[in-house]
This record gives structure tokens, sequence and C-alpha cells, in this order.
């Protein structure tokens, strides 16, 4: 058996990971890679595979990241099923489609900079309309339902508890050549416990052989309940300054986290009232899929759910808040100047509705940019959190002199104690183990962690490294 990392190799973007097995060649994931534009675009667009010789792909969930070049890979020649939870198939339905309006939109900008400079046009990596033909290929199946994959596959999915639909991948694996059963479990995106709404991580059992995210691998988050009440005085501080709060923020999962939690600020009078904006088409659609999957739901958001069936108080909806759809109502929220909380994606800040926001109000020290998420190398997110003091929006510099404040205790992903606690919940562990979607330091520290508690062997793949397991 054969595992090839082609994607969130030694980086936590655009994950992709490729095992061969019984003449078999199953794709775990098939994401967006995302940092500089130039490379993002040669990387995403050339696939380091040939797509006609996958059999089958497994997506553990809707974020780009992990999901956001499907279409690519059907484009390239990819004829097979993409298997998913049900919520997963119903996200995608939707990023994929705002993922490739984003590609056009990114290529006209880039074919009007190459148009300046005498280059011919190039064509985006793929379209709204390709992001709709991709649905067809989809397939779904619940948690904890077997499920005949290939010859001597099996897959089960369980609950990871990072976003709605969000799972790890169990392959029990007849290995006709080695003449063994395996387990392979690649664990997605796991998340954390008592986040809001989605349930808290299952767990495993036993693994032979693991491919392990690594996100946080090197630190520790904060109780929810910390920021919850740091978020709080960031928009009393921000409020009293006479400024407004932009949080760049992935349009599914965290959205509605920050949703339900400023619904529960504003009702018990812990901020002032101002208004509210989740300026997205795409979170607006996605929050209204929320309602429709009560699998995933943990217990606080079902008592909310029926709270709001009785009384009707809709926990994604409230008094303060307004979802934007068009582009004429965005453009509105920059012409207040009374302060607002703006809720933009993308989560960080390389395009999208927030780019505008930030355009707009970067300059003014009254404001706060709220950074409820992970940011990659070489995004603007990441020069944010990392205090440039200029920065590029559109192609244009502006000084940086917003506030930028940094929540860690959102974050979906588990830190190092929850990634631990979940590999010593397993009977048997892995005898092998495979750290992904992480950066470097984050990933020998954890590794060293896994070691010491568990005396596992752990490698960091290179991009495009292959082991034979």
């Amino acid at each position: 058996m054969r595992l090839t990392f082609y994607g969130a190799a030694r980086t936590v973007t655009g994950s992709q990971h490729l095992i061969e097995v019984n003449g078999t060649r199953l794709l775990l994931d098939c994401g967006l890679y995302q940092g500089r534009r130039a490379e993002a675009f040669e990387r995403n667009k050339r696939l380091p595979f040939d797509a006609r010789t996958v059999d089958v792909v497994v997506l553990s969930h809707a974020h780009i990241d992990h999901s956001g070049n499907l279409p690519n890979l059907i484009l390239s020649g990819y004829d097979g099923e993409i298997v998913c939870t049900h919520a997963t198939r119903d996200l995608c339905a939707s990023m994929l489609l705002d993922s490739g309006h984003i590609q056009e939109r990114d290529i006209e900008f880039v074919n009007k900079q190459r148009r300046k400079q005498g280059d011919p046009p190039v064509d985006p990596i793929y379209t709204r309309d390709d992001a709709a033909e991709t649905m067809a290929y989809f397939s779904t199946i619940g948690y904890r339902r077997p499920h005949p994959l290939a010859p001597g596959i099996t897959l089960t999915f369980g609950d990871a508890g990072h976003m709605l639909g969000s799972a790890f991948v169990i392959l029990d694996i007849e290995d006709r050549e080695a003449h063994r059963d395996v387990r392979m479990v690649f664990s997605g995106d796991l998340g954390r416990r008592g986040i809001p709404i989605i349930r808290d991580p299952e767990v495993l059992d036993t693994a032979d052989f693991l491919i392990l995210e690594s996100t946080y691998g090197d630190r520790l988050h904060p109780p929810y309940e910390d920021d919850t009440r740091r978020m709080e005085q960031i928009i009393v501080e921000t409020y009293q300054r006479g400024g407004s709060v932009i949080i760049p923020a992935f349009a599914v999962g965290r959205t509605q986290q920050l949703v339900l939690m400023l619904h529960e600020l504003v009702r018990k009078g812990d901020i002032p009232s101002l208004p509210i904006f989740v300026d997205s088409p795409l979170a607006t659609d996605v929050t209204a899929a929320y309602r429709t999957h009560p699998e995933c739901y943990d217990a606080e958001i079902r008592a909310f759910i029926e709270e709001y069936d009785i009384k009707g108080q809709d926990p994604f909806g409230f008094r303060d808040l307004r979802y934007t759809r068009t582009t004429e109502e965005s453009k509105q929220i920059n012409f207040l100047r009374e302060p607002a909380i703006i809720i933009a994606p993308s989560g960080m800040a390389e395009h999208g509705r927030v780019l505008h926001h930030l355009k707009h109000r970067i300059e003014d020290p009254r404001n706060t940019v709220l950074i409820v998420g992970w940011q990659a190398e070489h995004t603007l997110g990441r020069r944010l959190v990392d205090g440039d003091r200029e920065v590029r929006i559109f192609g244009e510099v502006f000084q940086n002199r917003a506030r930028c404040e940094v929540l860690n205790g959102f974050s979906g992903h588990a830190d190092r104690d929850e990634l631990l606690a979940w590999v010593g919940g397993m009977s048997r562990k892995p005898a092998q183990t495979f750290l992904v979607h992480g950066e470097p330091p984050a990933q020998t520290a954890f590794a060293g962690s896994l070691g010491e508690q568990f005396g596992m062997k752990v490698h960091i793949p290179d991009w495009k490294q292959s082991f034979e397991v």
C-alpha cells in the first residue's frame, strides 16, 4: 500500500492525499491551495497527479481547502464518485459555486493586469458552471454506516466535530498484496469539545495507520468562554472609540458560531445595540442549510431550536442582525458613519467582500480587525496578525492603522492536548502516523508529543512524498 501526499504537506492548505491499494487509487480530499496569487494559481490549475487514473474520491468536509479543487479534478478527466456525508454535499452545493464565482472574478483582475503588460489572457481554474456540473458526481452516506467503496475497501465516517458534516475517514482494507487486514484512518480536520452547534468529535477505537492533522499541534486554545468575554470587551471598546469591528470569517461554521454568540450577547444586553451584518450570499445560504441537518447538532442547539419553534426565536436571526446578499447592499455598509459589526468572507482575507470593508476601514485607528481563525502564510490575514504596517488590497497599498485582535478560542481545530486526547482514546495505537495540515514548527513539536506520550512512530511528509506501508 502506497501513500502520497499531494497537499497539506508542511502547510495548512490544499488537502490532497492519494492511497494506492488493491489496484485502486483513492484520493482523500481535493482542496484548493491558498497562498501567493501566482503560486496558488499554478499549483491549483495543474494537478500533481493524473486525474484520469483516480478511481474514487473521499471528501472529509466542505471547507474549500479540502473540497475546492474538485471541479478542476473533473475538468482534468476524473469520472468517479465523490463520497461524503449528507451535510457536506449540501454545503458544497453552495460553496463550490461560490468558489467558481471567485475564480472568475480573480481571473478578471489578473487578465486586466496582463493586458497592461501585453500578455495574453488566462482562463480561471474553473467557473460556476463547472462547479455546478461537479455536484452530479457526489454520493452521500451517513455517519457510522459502513459502505463498500472498492474491492477490499470499506469506508465508514465518524463525526470529526469540526464543522457541519465533517468526518474522519475509516478505511478497513483487505490488503491483498500484503495478505493482511489493515485500518487506515484520515482525521480530516478534528474539532473541539464544547464548540456550539455541532457535536463533539467521536472517539476512534483503533487504527493501524493514521493520517492526522496538526494545525495547532504546538499550542493550547483558551477556553471558549474566555474568548466570549474577550469578544464582548473588544466590541464595547471599539464602540466607545466610535469604530467598527470587521471580522474576516469562513462563511461555513465560523460565521454561524459568531452569529449564535452575538445573539446571546445581545439577548443578555452585554454589548450595545449596533448594526450587525453578515455580508455574504454564501453565509446566508449556508445558514439556511444548517436547519436541515439535525443529525449534526449538539444538545444545546437542539434546545435553542425547540425554543425557536415555540417562541419564534431564531438562533441565527435577531433584532440587530442583517444578512446582505446583493452587491448594492454590501456597498451601502461602507457608507455607514456609525459603529457596526461586519462579518464577511474570506476567513483569511484573501478574497471576497471583506476586502472592500478592509479597504474602507484599515487606515482608521478607531476600527478593529478581529481574527477568529487560522491564517495561512502569505495571506492578508496573516499579514494583519503579524502587524505589517502596510498591506496591499486590490493591488493598492494601505497603511494598517486599525487594531488587530486575535481570538483562538473560536477555532474549529483541536489544540495540542485535544489532539493528544483523541489519539489517547484509541485502544490500539497506529503503527505509523503521518502529520499533515500543519506548519513545520507545530508538526515538529506535535511529533515530539506523540512520541513522548505514546511512543508512536511519526512522519512529517514533504509535498509529493510517497511512503510504502
